[in-house]
């Protein structure tokens, strides 16, 4: 049951008589947000006031707050995942959490495969190199799991720029681009010169020494020629699927409100 059906349930069942207004009360006290063991705050709201529901930073927790964190989530959000989960990891959440689905590139679990697209817009997403695929499919899974229709197209990075002009369609059909990549990060300042979209540009830590672990590329892409453009932060795919399904997510809500 999503979030708003639980308010619209609990205030019929208050206008029926089934419920006692302190009651209700009671149970409007966790929508905010549930203490869990005072290890985590789940943040129920988030949903209503953004429009996606909280998304768990997988490192650096444990399986056990994770099962836990996932099992209070899956009272009321559309949308339960979990970010940066190593295989290791995921095979104990499943122990506890049998239904739990890991998509290993992304390193991403969730309890609940892509749906089918319900939301506006297609969400292309480029890299410049095989080795950009990871931070890419963290994107590209985090959107498909938001309702987003998305459209992959791997390693056209700049080294062979005839590998992207023979797919230049993929940029001109784009609703909004996602371009992921690492060493000195050219890419989205060329796509952003092809696009009549937003390009989302994503640096990665991949590269030699002198990328500084990402902050070569996240330079570039700060300082591109190109206008359009707008960076995350180093790897930060989750991040860059976010931001492109508000932007898509907004032209909706601008468009409805003109017809």
């Amino acid at each position: 049951m999503t979030q708003p059906e639980a308010l619209k349930n609990l205030l019929q069942a208050i206008a029926s008589g089934n419920i006692s207004p302190e009651s209700a009360l009671e149970k409007l006290k966790d929508l905010p947000f549930e203490s869990l063991d005072e290890f985590a705050k789940i943040d129920h709201h988030r949903q209503l006031r953004t429009g996606f529901p909280e998304v768990i930073w997988g490192a650096d927790k444990t399986p056990e707050q994770i099962i836990k964190i996932m099992t209070a989530m899956a009272q009321d959000a559309t949308v339960v995942m979990a970010t940066r989960i190593e295989k290791e990891v995921y095979q104990q959440l499943k122990q506890t959490i049998p239904d739990l689905i890991y998509y290993p590139t992304a390193r991403i679990c969730a309890l609940s495969a892509p749906q089918t697209p319900n939301q506006a817009g297609t969400i292309s997403i480029l890299t410049a190199g095989t080795a950009d695929i990871p931070v890419a499919e963290e994107a590209a899974i985090t959107a498909e799991l938001c309702g987003f229709a998305v459209t992959r197209l791997w390693d056209v990075g700049v080294a062979g720029i005839h590998r992207l002009l023979s797919n230049r369609e993929v940029v001109y059909d784009a609703d909004i681009l996602i371009v992921v990549a690492g060493m000195e990060g050219a890419l989205p300042s060329v796509v952003a010169g092809m696009a009549d979209c937003p390009v989302v540009a994503v640096p990665t830590s991949v590269g030699y020494g002198a990328s500084f672990g990402g902050v070569a590329p996240l330079l570039t892409m700060l300082n591109s020629c190109a206008a359009g453009i707008g960076v995350v932060n180093i790897d930060n795919g989750f991040g860059a699927a976010i931001l492109a399904g508000q932007i898509l997510r907004t032209a909706k809500k601008i468009a409805k409100n003109l017809s």
